[in-house]
């Protein structure tokens, strides 16, 4: 529903409709849309985890990483512009919080990286390639991603830059 029709379009009756179940069930589940949202956020955490995560946790290269952000601003891109959606109404929304933030747990638990600030970072930098890449009049492709993700992970084995020379 999000996907195809923005927050705005949820509701305990469109959900429902779209399940094709009774109303009722959907407000027997989620007492509130608020509940209904964390539960959607918390299923978007987990799927982000299984899929881009899994590629930088098992040392994945700069290309598969820019091959993954390419697929969710170009193919995915209805699902990766309802993913942001959902975490920017968190920032309205106190209740929804702890699930948008629930990625970034989840991404820590998966790399478990040795600079826990480079590597949060490096999920910035992720979050603004998306968002640029959803607001372009043409999203960007894996090959003019690559060199971007590239620089981002120089010295990714600690996720620390290089030391510099003075």
């Amino acid at each position: 529903m999000v996907e195809r029709e923005g927050i705005s379009g949820v509701t305990h009756r469109s959900v429902a409709r779209e399940a094709g179940v009774p109303t009722t069930a959907s407000t027997y589940y989620f007492a509130t849309l608020d509940d209904l949202l964390i539960a959607t956020m918390l299923w978007a955490a987990e799927e982000l985890c299984d899929d881009m995560l899994n590629i930088v946790a098992s040392g994945g290269t700069a290309r598969e990483i820019a091959r993954a952000l390419a697929r969710a601003v170009n193919e995915n891109r209805a699902r990766t512009l309802a993913e942001y959606e959902l975490y920017l109404l968190a920032g309205r929304r106190p209740e929804l919080k702890a699930a948008a933030r629930r990625w970034l747990d989840l991404a820590v638990e998966a790399v478990q990286p040795a600079d826990p600030v480079a590597f949060r970072a490096f999920l910035a930098a992720v979050d603004g390639l998306l968002i640029q890449g959803l607001i372009a009049d043409v999203a960007p492709t894996e090959d003019e991603l690559e060199p971007i993700v590239s620089f981002l992970i120089c010295g990714r084995d600690d996720f620390t830059p290089p030391a510099r020379e003075q």
